[in-house]
């Protein structure tokens, strides 16, 4: 199995010269933050010259939106606000949702999984291939199992392995990564599915399309079948180094 090293970062890297991290060969893909909460003023203030940056070095990126809601009604706006925020991009990786505020796990499991289901629903099924972020002990302890088994999961653990048993398909293992072209900290991954190849064959995340629109039955058929081999590679992550 191919492992393929990344980076993820928002505005607290500041401006980076993405020319020097393509050359320095230690990030093959990128997740970049496009913002949080449910104002599209809440847009990450680096998003944009951080997308500009990877598609000019051809770096594939992701995206993920940080969330504050405390019901399905915030999942919803937020989700709204996702995707104006992303308008006219185009994603090689998955685009996530992270959920790691204290308020929201004060909710119990059952209240947080399904403010995780309303988001990811609702972006789905405006042609995006989707996940969720969020740490070893947490999605242990407050996300139920169809949404850890139906989405790409982007786990995170700190270390110098992943504990997490469930399917992930990324695995951020460090906040202390040094790159040339970064000032400062930041976060370093792993990723064990050509995501890529995946989203493009089945269109998603802006590829073949001309505009978003709703999934087709077609279209989620086909990305069901995908997913299921993601499963079945996810059922041998024990074996990674």
């Amino acid at each position: 199995m191919t492992v393929t090293k990344g980076i993820d970062v928002s505005k607290h890297q500041g401006n980076i010269d993405w020319k020097k991290v393509k050359n320095s060969k230690q990030a093959d893909f990128a997740i970049l933050r496009a913002g949080y909460g449910r104002e599209i003023s809440q847009k990450d203030l680096q998003f944009e010259s951080n997308y500009k940056g990877c598609k000019e070095n051809g770096i594939p990126c992701g995206c993920y939106w940080y969330s504050y809601a405390l019901s399905e009604e915030d999942a919803v706006r937020e989700a709204k606000i996702f995707l104006e925020a992303i308008k006219g991009k185009v994603f090689e990786y998955p685009v996530f949702f992270d959920v790691e505020e204290s308020s929201q796990f004060r909710l119990g499991k059952e209240k947080v999984s399904s403010i995780i289901r309303a988001f990811l629903e609702y972006v789905e099924k405006q042609g995006y291939w989707v996940g969720l972020y969020m740490s070893t002990s947490y999605l242990n302890g407050y996300v139920e199992d169809d949404i850890k088994k139906r989405y790409a999961v982007w786990v995170a653990q700190y270390g110098s392995s992943c504990t997490y048993k469930g399917q992930y398909g990324i695995w951020q293992k460090s906040c202390k990564g040094k790159i040339d072209g970064i000032s400062g900290d930041v976060d370093l991954n792993e990723c064990y599915v050509d995501y890529p190849v995946i989203i493009k064959k089945s269109g998603l995340n802006g590829f073949g399309k001309t505009e978003t629109v709703p999934v087709t039955e077609e279209e989620m058929t086909e990305k069901e079948m995908l997913e299921e081999i993601l499963e079945h590679i996810k059922s041998i992550d024990e074996k990674l180094p």
